[in-house]
């Protein structure tokens, strides 16, 4: 495609192309590995599995997602102080590659599998903030409508990844061939680089330096703090071995202990720190605290797809679609695919909609949606008790499950960057993705409630938290417009 302005993506600029298929293969790699991580860590040994219970897998896929989304915050600050966004990019999607294929090494030690995982969370931190980053400097200042039209664009990528990687991924690690969908994940991001090098051209210089770089000496300071840190967990982790009491089960208590730490911490520090917040500012932090505990509790639920629910489809379905068998990893794809088909449908619905529905009814929304799929869980558990039922009873909770996500994920990010503070506004946006951290990491935790709860139990009790906690939102939602001044602004939502 072309136009007078040289070639085009869509009336894009062509550096469109180029992020948009990096974004989509490294999508690719992440949901693929994310379709079988936790039944390969379920299989027994015989199955080339690592042989972990279904909870300690429930656990370890919790964590891991919580931890992607952590590092999100100091892999933005070394691109804008140390490698700027474009080299970040490049040493992510490699470093992604290299965790891959460590998992894809066909050996019955866990030390592979280990070091794959942390070297995909390192390198994730690296590329998933800062490609966004770059998306958005291919646009000229106050070229606003043509920015998002490139972002939704984007979005597209991403969930065509997402849609495709369980399929392909899922479909190659059947039979125990784990290592097979491992590879194939590998190869996905290995594709991307090519694609990213091979199109950088087009990027035009985006991203190439870092906005504010460290000074040598900013620079040996954080060298010095970077190894002194990773050598105390290093010595923490070995003194904990010798103790002969590090578990798997007991180190992801330890993080996700730690990562609820993170936001009280923040918190505390802006709303009892001076900052020189006014009075405002700190009612619409507070107003935020609200949004954000309402984001967690979401999260904590939607986020159980590549563990619980995925065991169940494993372990309780019929797997066919149409008369046609599906593997279990399948069923991961069903929510990109309703994501793709309702996205265009709710933002109409939102414009259409406009300033008579509020950010904490849209979140209330989110809640009891996410809850009435754990309500459908519960009925689905029941029924799976007298034998497999059919997966449609999954399509069904993925279903109501986007409806919630489309009512809170997109005005996530909007609703932060409008309550922020002044002092917080470029921190506020890594906030957000706190809330997911949170919550995948609880959401990993509950699994320990099959101790003492039946499957049909369990969904209900999350259901229960979810709807309650939504009931009271909306309970809640004109004093918070009130706290968030929402109300004096027509254009917020």
């Amino acid at each position: 495609m072309s136009n007078g302005g040289g070639r085009t993506f869509f009336g894009h600029p062509w550096g469109l192309a180029t992020l948009f298929c990096t974004e989509m293969w490294e999508r690719f790699s992440w949901y693929g590995l994310r379709a079988i991580l936790a039944t390969f860590m379920a299989a027994s040994p015989a199955h080339q599995g690592l042989g972990l219970s279904q909870e300690t897998a429930q656990a370890v896929v919790g964590v891991y997602g919580a931890l992607i989304y952590l590092v999100a915050l100091p892999g933005g600050w070394v691109a804008d102080r140390i490698l700027g966004a474009r080299r970040s990019v490049f040493w992510g999607g490699f470093v992604i590659m290299l965790g891959h294929i460590s998992m894809a090494i066909p050996v019955t030690t866990s030390f592979f599998v280990w070091l794959g995982l942390l070297l995909i969370i390192t390198g994730t931190g690296l590329l998933k903030p800062n490609i966004s980053v770059m998306v958005g400097r291919l646009y000229p200042e106050g070229d606003d409508g043509r920015r998002d039209s490139g972002f939704s664009l984007f979005y597209l990528g991403i969930n065509l990844g997402a849609f495709f990687a369980p399929i392909v991924v899922g479909w190659l690690a059947a039979g125990d061939r784990w290592h097979l969908g491992f590879g194939a994940a590998a190869v996905g991001m290995a594709l991307g680089l090519v694609q990213y090098v091979w199109g950088g051209k087009s990027l035009r210089g985006v991203g190439e330096r870092p906005g504010l770089r460290l000074t040598r000496r900013e620079r040996r300071r954080f060298t010095g703090i970077a190894l002194a840190a990773v050598a105390l967990v290093a010595v923490a982790l070995g003194v904990w071995a010798a103790a002969g009491t590090l578990t798997v089960d007991r180190l992801t208590v330890v993080i996700t202990v730690l990562i609820l730490i993170v936001p009280i911490v923040y918190f505390a520090y802006i709303l009892l720190g001076s900052h020189n917040l006014t009075e405002d500012e700190r009612i619409r932090m507070k107003a935020y605290i609200w949004l954000f505990v309402a984001a967690a509790v979401f999260w904590m639920i939607y986020d159980l797809a590549p563990s619980k629910l995925l065991f169940f489809a494993a372990d309780h379905t019929d797997l066919s679609l149409f008369g046609l068998p599906i593997q279990a990893a399948t069923t991961q794809s069903f929510n990109p695919l309703f994501i793709m088909i309702f996205v265009p449908v709710f933002a109409a619905l939102w414009l259409k909609l406009g300033t008579r529905v509020s950010t904490p009814q849209k979140f209330a929304f989110a809640l009891v949606m996410v809850g009435l799929s754990f309500v459908v869980m519960a009925l689905a558990a029941a029924l799976a008790g007298a034998g497999r039922v059919s997966v449609w009873w999954l399509v069904l909770v993925y279903l109501v499950q986007v409806f919630g996500e489309l009512s809170l994920s997109p005005v996530g990010l909007s609703v932060t960057t409008k309550l922020a503070p002044e002092a917080f506004k470029g921190q506020m946006l890594g906030v957000w993705f706190i809330a997911t951290s949170v919550g995948d990491a609880v959401g990993g935790q509950t699994g320990r409630l099959g101790r003492v709860l039946s499957d049909p139990a369990y969904y209900l009790v999350l259901a229960a938290m979810a709807i309650v906690a939504g009931a009271a939102l909306f309970m809640f939602t004109k004093k918070l417009r009130v706290m968030m001044a929402e109300h004096h602004d027509p254009a917020m939502r």
